[in-house]
């Protein structure tokens, strides 16, 4: 070869083998390159045997699945470009025309949302349930009903369901002779908040396992990623299909940063547990708050099955303020914040919080309380820090404001 664009192209030095360090080699591809048209036709991207081509996975991207199926206790796993990817996935993957899904109404909103747009355009019926109550949604199984969502605790006002009883009315409806889907029907567990870490979604029933890696797998708020965990070959095999016909893929620098990350993870996991239980204790005690909605305060809906399942409680708190207290009191609370930023998602050092209007996002129970809620994600920084802050803005309340933000509008979005 004497053409030098050719030469560097095929070019023939190889680096010796043997190097090892602690994290692994990144690997970047759109095409993979095969010995021969024999290893080209027998390679099989469905087991994950053999490279074929970079949408279908890398060492890098097979690397980062392996360490979340170990994370969940799972044996198969599919990454997705986002945790909302990865729900959307599983619906796409499991239901058609004539299905129906079931979800908790306390459930991520943009799970809802897919559901009721999306999958109702293709024919897929929804219904929501109330998550608080097995016998709701044991009533609400039909021959129809497919798949089922579980989330614990719910999004933003963070109730803990008793997952075995809602495992074990959707096993009872499949085990009825003609009572249910001729395919049965599949519990799929939304398990960001507990991450592998405070509960195995296994153990507890669910049949996969979805998180998003946005939050505390990755961990540095810089990273969208989802993966969708289980034990069930066939299930996996469902999924992994539609997500190579989805053209699902997740990129090189994205899996290095979150496989980086896992490392720390149950430590920054119990380090913002801890910090979080003090928060929302002490966040108890203060004139201007109603009630504050964490799983391991015992006044929270669901403390004793959180008690009896889990062994941590993430990062999240939401506090719900005094009735008198108008919306627009509240989001100048939110603006006054110095450490607390304004901001969706959660689990990564810098600590937020969102003010929401509970009223429009519930449908199966009147939401019990008549003051504005916000939702606290608590970060990396010293405790007595975060604390001193919510107590300025709390002192601010005390000044008579007029108006009321609700007419301009909250956000509904959740994350």
């Amino acid at each position: 070869m004497s053409d030098l664009p050719t030469h560097l192209i095929h070019h023939p030095y190889h680096p010796p083998k043997g190097f090892e360090s602690v994290s692994p080699p990144v690997h970047k591809a759109s095409t993979v390159i095969f010995p021969s048209v024999a290893a080209l036709r027998s390679r099989d991207w469905k087991h994950k045997t053999g490279y074929t081509y970079g949408l279908h996975g890398t060492p890098t991207t097979f690397t980062l699945e392996a360490r979340i199926a170990t994370l969940e206790g799972g044996r198969f796993c599919t990454l997705a470009p986002s945790g909302l990817a990865a729900v959307a996935l599983v619906g796409m993957a499991l239901l058609r025309a004539g299905d129906e899904v079931l979800i908790p109404d306390n459930a991520y909103g943009p799970n809802k949302a897919f559901a009721q747009a999306e999958l109702a355009g293709w024919g897929v019926t929804c219904q929501l349930y109330d998550p608080m109550d097995p016998a709701d949604l044991a009533a609400r199984l039909s021959t129809r009903t497919r798949l089922v969502w579980l989330e614990a605790p719910g999004s933003v006002t963070l109730e803990f369901p008793d997952l075995p009883a809602l495992v074990a009315a959707v096993r009872a409806h499949s085990a009825a002779p003609g009572g249910a889907h001729p395919q049965g029907v599949v519990t799929a567990l939304d398990n960001t908040w507990g991450a592998g870490l405070a509960f195995n979604a296994f153990d507890l029933g669910a049949d996969v396992s979805v998180q998003a890696l946005t939050k505390y797998p990755s961990g540095g708020a810089d990273v969208l990623m989802g993966s969708v965990v289980t034990n069930i070959e066939a299930l996996h095999h469902r999924v992994h299909a539609c997500h190579m016909r989805l053209g699902y893929g997740v990129s090189a620098n994205d899996a290095e940063l979150v496989l980086r990350s896992l490392g720390s993870m149950a430590l920054r996991y119990a380090a913002q547990d801890q910090a979080t239980r003090h928060l929302a204790a002490w966040l108890q005690g203060q004139p201007h708050i109603a009630a504050v909605l964490h799983p391991a305060l015992p006044d929270s809906p669901g403390h004793a099955q959180w008690r009896r399942d889990c062994t941590g409680a993430a990062c999240l708190f939401s506090a719900v303020f005094q009735p008198e207290l108008s919306q627009l009191q509240i989001d100048r609370f939110c603006d006054s914040l110095q450490l607390f930023r304004l901001g969706y998602s959660w689990a990564g050092p810098m600590s937020l919080c969102v003010p929401y209007d509970m009223a429009s996002l519930r449908v199966t129970r009147p939401w019990p309380h008549k003051g504005g809620l916000v939702r606290f994600s608590v970060g990396l920084e010293a405790v007595a820090d975060l604390q001193a802050d919510l107590a300025q803005a709390l002192s601010g309340l005390s000044a008579p404001a007029k108006g009321n933000a609700l007419q301009s509008g909250l956000p509904i979005h959740e994350s």
